[in-house]
């Protein structure tokens, strides 16, 4: 019971953030927030 609770909220959760994402304003967000990630990845040596 609990299982298909969960899965019930994840897909919901999964939904709006689709729903989300497909707005412009947000897509401009989700562009530079992807940018800026790989611009700081770029910059980091191979070693840790």
């Amino acid at each position: 019971m609990a299982g298909m609770i969960r899965k019930m909220l994840v897909s919901g959760i999964a939904a709006k953030v689709v729903q989300e994402a497909r707005k412009p304003q947000n897509q401009a967000k989700i562009k530079k927030a992807i940018a800026d990630f790989q611009k700081s990845r770029s910059g980091k040596t191979g070693r840790r």
